[in-house]
């Protein structure tokens, strides 16, 4: 994207029960009071329960190198072994180095955000196709509801892209516009080099940014 800065992104995905949401929001919240004064580097946390009971979260680094001091802090460890137990089941982690930052990147201000995951042929070239996507978006007003987002790549071939929104009623209403024949063209282009996409939507997204 036009302007587009890299973080350090990780993204963490499990099962939660009805139950347990409120506890996990709970750590959420403990973390960001009692361990994000300590994570040095750390630019804000995006995580969420889905209708599904899928949890979803992304955090955001400037450097690799930051993120792997945090993880390896006592009291991560301490905080991650009591987090652990409120998931049903085995919990995933993707790292993300050089994760592009577009627009407003990630936003506190965001009212919904959408996960969306695929395998992609050609890395570089849905990064460029991206980047033009945002250009041209940016110049026409064309989905006005899109705050920012960060995109990222793990495994080789595996994308992850976190887009914020205004809110969720934008961002469907946005999804039914017809588009301009240019950025049709450029969002055939993108999807034809992705395969096995899923969406994650966190309608009532936890935003976590430092203070």
């Amino acid at each position: 994207m036009a302007g587009s800065t890299s973080q350090f992104l990780q993204t963490i995905r499990g099962r939660v029960a009805p139950e347990t949401k409120g506890e996990l929001r709970e750590m959420m919240t403990r973390w960001q009071r009692d361990l994000a004064p300590g994570a040095t580097g750390w630019l804000g946390s995006t995580a969420g329960v889905t209708d599904d009971g899928t949890f979803f979260a992304a955090v955001r680094f400037d450097t690799e190198e930051h993120a792997r001091a945090n993880s390896s802090r006592p009291e991560q460890h301490q905080w991650w072994m009591e987090t652990a137990k409120l998931f049903e089941g085995e919990v995933t982690f993707h790292d993300c180095p050089g994760a592009e930052v577009w627009r407003g990147g990630g936003s506190d201000d965001a009212g919904f955000v959408q996960v969306i995951e695929a395998r992609v042929s050609d890395v570089d070239e849905l990064r460029r196709l991206d980047r033009q996507w945002d250009e041209l978006t940016r110049t026409s007003g064309f989905r006005d509801d899109v705050i920012g987002g960060i995109n990222g790549v793990h495994d080789g071939d595996r994308t992850i892209m976190v887009v914020y929104f205004t809110s969720e009623e934008a961002a469907r209403k946005g999804e039914r516009a017809e588009p301009p024949a240019e950025l049709a063209a450029l969002r055939e282009q993108e999807m034809a080099l992705m395969s096995d996409v899923t969406y994650t939507d966190l309608k009532e997204p936890w935003l976590d940014s430092p203070r």
